[in-house]
């Protein structure tokens, strides 16, 4: 067992939104509540899509239902409606697992590598004093 899961009280809020409604095409869905668990497990622990538990089921799974909801603004609709119930203080409905990457030469430094040879080059140039 997985720590962190919906309650049931929550589950029966996030329900609607993701329970599909539309013609049943395709391969039926196995679990929403999981896939949704495992997308909020994912936000809370800023873990690769890879490392999910496979208590949730496989991970391509989960993320391709994720890309789907995110793409069909289930997101944002249930934001929104999480925000009309005033249940929580705003500043805690947001989810970000934004990461910010930079390359491995962007530390700050400026001209690299040139820069410091003509550096040395002038120290070791400097005038003696015998």
């Amino acid at each position: 067992m997985v720590r962190g899961l919906m309650s049931d009280k929550e589950w029966a809020f996030f329900k609607p939104f993701v329970t599909a409604k539309g013609s049943k095409r395709g391969r039926p869905a196995e679990n929403h509540r999981l896939v949704l668990d495992g997308v909020f497990w994912i936000s809370r622990t800023g873990a690769p899509w890879r490392d999910l538990p496979g208590y949730f089921g496989n991970w391509n799974s989960v993320y391709q239902q994720f890309r789907r909801w995110s793409v069909s603004g289930v997101w944002d609709t249930m934001l929104e409606a999480l925000n009309g119930t005033g249940a929580v203080q705003s500043s805690v409905q947001m989810i970000d697992s934004t990461v910010v990457r930079a390359h491995q030469h962007a530390a700050g430094a400026k001209g690299g590598l040139k820069t410091r040879i003509l550096g040395a080059r002038a120290v070791a140039s400097r005038p003696r004093s015998t």
